[in-house]
C-alpha cells in the first residue's frame, strides 16, 4: 500500500510542476490510498475526536473567522462553540498518533525538505455555512477532506513573494512582512480566482504565500498536513552561527564598540569566499 506523498497525491509529474510552480494541485476520490488516515479511530466523527483529544483546542471567533482571532478551550465547550458557528482547530494531531507521525516525517522527506522544516498535522472542524476568512500562509499545505464538503477559492498574491509570515486580510501585516511587501495589502480577494470543492477523498496542495478562503457545505472535518521550510535566509544564519560558535572572539559579551565589531566583520570577509553550498546544506540538511 502506497503511503507518504505517492499516497497524498499519487507523486505525479503534473504535481511536481505544480509543486515547483507554487501552484494549487487536487486531486479526488482518492479513498483507497487514504484508508490508514480516514480510518483512525478519532476521526470517525467530531464527537470522536472531542472524546479522544487530550490538549486544549482553538476555537475561531466570529468576528475575524480565523486563528489570527482565537481562544484556547476544553473539549466539552468545544462542542457548544461549534454548535454557536465557531471553527475548531486541533494542533499538532501528530502528537497523539504514531501513524500521522511517521506520514508527517515521510512526505518531508519524499518532498526534499532539510530537518530544520517545522511540520505539523492540523485537523479542522467548520460547522456549516461557515469558514476561514481569507489569508495567506508562510508554510505549505496538503489538505485531505475527511467528513463534509467544503469549498476552497484560492488566489495568487500580488502584493508579496515568498512570504516569512502569515497574514489574515484585514488586519495590518507585521513589521517585518511590512518591510518588504511590492504592493498595499488588498481589503478583498483578487478577481483572478480558482475554486475547488473538496468531498471526502480529496487531496488539495495549497503552496506558501497564495491567498484562500473557505466555506463547509454541511459540518466538515479535514485532516492537514502542514511544512514551513526554511528560507535560504534560515539556511544560510544557521550555518553562520555554527561557523561563528567556533571562534572566542564572535562568543564573547557585545558591547557598542564599532573597532571591534568591524575586526570581527574582517574575519567573516576572510572566510566566506572558502565557504560551498555544500557546507551549508551538510550543516543543515544533515542527511
Amino acid at each position: 500500500m502506497k503511503t507518504g506523498l505517492a499516497a497524498l497525491i499519487n507523486s505525479s509529474a503534473e504535481f511536481q510542476k505544480a509543486f515547483k510552480e507554487n501552484r494549487p494541485f487536487v486531486v479526488h476520490n482518492n479513498f483507497e490510498n487514504l484508508k490508514p488516515l480516514t480510518s483512525l479511530p478519532f476521526l470517525n466523527s467530531l464527537d470522536d475526536l472531542l472524546n479522544s483529544w487530550p490538549m486544549p483546542i482553538q476555537a475561531h471567533l466570529p468576528d475575524v473567522r480565523d486563528e489570527a482571532s482565537s481562544i484556547d478551550t476544553t473539549n466539552k465547550d468545544a462542542r457548544k462553540l461549534f454548535d454557536n458557528g465557531m471553527g475548531l482547530l486541533f494542533n499538532e494531531a501528530h502528537l497523539i498518533s504514531p501513524v500521522l507521525t511517521d506520514w508527517l516525517e515521510e512526505i518531508r522527506q519524499n518532498l526534499g525538505l532539510p530537518m530544520m522544516t517545522i511540520g505539523r498535522c492540523l485537523m479542522y472542524a467548520t460547522p456549516d455555512g461557515k469558514g476561514t476568512a481569507p489569508h495567506f500562509d508562510q508554510n505549505i499545505n496538503f489538505v485531505i477532506q475527511v467528513h463534509g464538503t467544503k469549498k476552497w477559492i484560492l488566489a495568487p498574491n500580488e502584493t508579496v513573494e515568498n512570504p516569512l509570515t502569515r497574514h489574515t486580510m484585514g488586519l495590518e501585516p507585521d513589521p517585518e512582512l511590512a518591510s518588504y511587501l511590492e504592493a498595499p495589502m488588498p481589503t478583498k480577494m483578487p478577481h483572478e480566482t480558482m475554486s475547488f470543492e473538496l468531498k471526502p477523498g480529496s487531496v488539495l496542495f495549497v503552496p506558501r504565500g497564495v491567498w484562500h478562503e473557505t466555506e463547509a457545505d454541511g459540518n466538515a472535518l479535514s485532516l492537514n498536513f502542514t511544512y514551513t521550510a526554511p528560507s535560504w535566509i534560515d539556511l544560510f544564519s544557521t550555518a553562520l552561527r555554527g561557523r561563528l560558535a567556533q571562534s572566542p572572539e564572535w562568543r564573547a559579551m557585545a558591547q557598542k564598540s564599532e573597532v571591534e565589531l568591524d575586526a570581527l566583520l574582517d574575519m567573516i570577509k576572510a572566510d566566506l569566499p572558502h565557504w560551498r553550498a555544500r557546507d551549508v546544506l551538510e550543516a543543515t540538511f544533515g542527511e
